[in-house]
């Protein structure tokens, strides 16, 4: 690798996320060099990445002679632990979903490499740690979620004199349905998302607010801000992401279109604005009106059951976090009815025996725990 270009590896390369950081880096070409791809089991997307990236190293999931398919282009396997170490590697990027992506994390603060966070999870989990370590480490834990990237780019360049966080939230595919009809709305239509096109279990989130829970959950170990000190307000049209309110009654707005390319690519750059000609425009005469309206807490139980959980610390929110992505799976595969995802998932943490003070490989364990009870209770 040149020395003089930014070493990324990207784990979820073949995501939503991970697919759209590559649309960013072929932008780039002389800033970034792509050392590692790593994807689950999509492997002809991955396939193409490597073919057209040209990375030294891959992980996935595959059969051997899957595997050495992929290594026709030069490209050699690495497990997602040692690429995220590798001494070529600036910047790892997670774009994963769920847990995996904690160990490697850990890993590459340790060894001193910057991250890009667009894996909710991990902070979820082990936010404590993660930020700790980062502190100690002194590198940088950088937000590639829309809002709480917007919210890191509001502080950028001012003063700890925080007022107040406002995180918007598009309200998700069924914020305009009557209530009486949720019971029976279909996978289908949770994924239809009015403003974004995201993966499945974050579109699901997002109809459930969970994401948003988990925003709030992500802005207070990141930014260091008080739990009573974030709100949450539902936003419709999806351009302003984020708010913050400074000490003198200041507030400043972080406003784009609903499309992930700018905080990606503001995550990839930073500390640099760079000019890109691909990513639409905020027009404020075109978009008319922004409204916002209060969060309706009987339309989104999943919202005030996460932060009652989360704010309890310790391993809580790593069980929070495993059990509700094993209710999702659930609701997609057609177990459970979308208004049964809260209901899962608070009867499954109620025999969680936390840990006060854990270890990331305890909060792993909590993770864990709460996923296999909520597959017994639908057994």
């Amino acid at each position: 690798m040149g020395r003089n270009l930014k070493g990324l590896a990207i784990l979820g390369s073949t995501g939503s996320v991970g697919t759209q950081t590559l649309d960013v880096v072929r932008l780039f070409p002389n800033i970034f060099d792509v050392v590692g791809l790593a994807a689950h089991r999509n492997l002809a997307r991955l396939g193409a990445q490597i073919a057209e990236f040209e990375p030294k190293y891959f992980a996935c999931e595959g059969m051997p002679q899957q595997l050495e398919r992929l290594g026709q282009f030069g490209s050699q396997p690495l497990s997602m632990l040692d690429m995220a170490i590798h001494p070529d590697v600036d910047l790892l990027v997670t774009a994963t979903v769920g847990d995996v992506a904690l160990v490697p994390t850990i890993a590459a603060i340790e060894a001193g490499k910057d991250v890009a966070i667009a894996n909710k999870e991990s902070v979820i989990i082990a936010g404590k740690a993660l930020t700790e370590l980062a502190n100690l480490h002194q590198v940088n834990l950088l937000p590639m979620d829309s809002e709480p990237n917007a919210i890191w780019q509001c502080i950028r360049g001012e003063s700890e004199n925080i007022s107040k966080l406002v995180i918007t939230a598009s309200g998700g595919s069924f914020r305009d349905y009557d209530l009486n009809q949720l019971h029976g709305v279909s996978p289908e239509e949770a994924l239809n998302h009015p403003t974004w096109e995201m993966g499945a279990k974050i579109t699901v989130d997002s109809a459930t607010l969970m994401n948003k829970a988990f925003e709030v959950i992500e802005a207070h170990w990141l930014f260091g801000v008080a739990w009573e000190d974030i709100e949450v307000v539902i936003h419709p049209q999806s351009y302003v992401h984020s708010m913050v309110e400074f000490v003198d009654g200041s507030v400043k707005a972080q406003i784009s279109p609903p499309d992930m390319h700018l905080p990606i690519q503001y995550s990839l750059l930073y500390p640099e604005r760079i000019r890109n000609p691909e990513i639409s425009r905020f027009d404020p005469v075109k978009v008319g009106e922004l409204t916002f309206r209060e969060l309706e807490a009987e339309r989104y139980p999943c919202f005030e059951l996460a932060l009652r959980v989360a704010k309890r610390g310790g391993t809580w929110p790593a069980a929070l976090c495993g059990a509700d992505e094993v209710a999702v799976e659930m609701f997609l595969g057609g177990e459970i009815k979308f208004t049964d995802i809260a209901v899962v998932i608070e009867q499954a943490l109620q025999t969680h025996d936390a840990i006060e003070d854990p270890t990331p490989i305890q909060s792993l364990e909590a993770a864990s725990w709460a996923k296999s009870e909520v597959r017994k209770m639908l057994t």
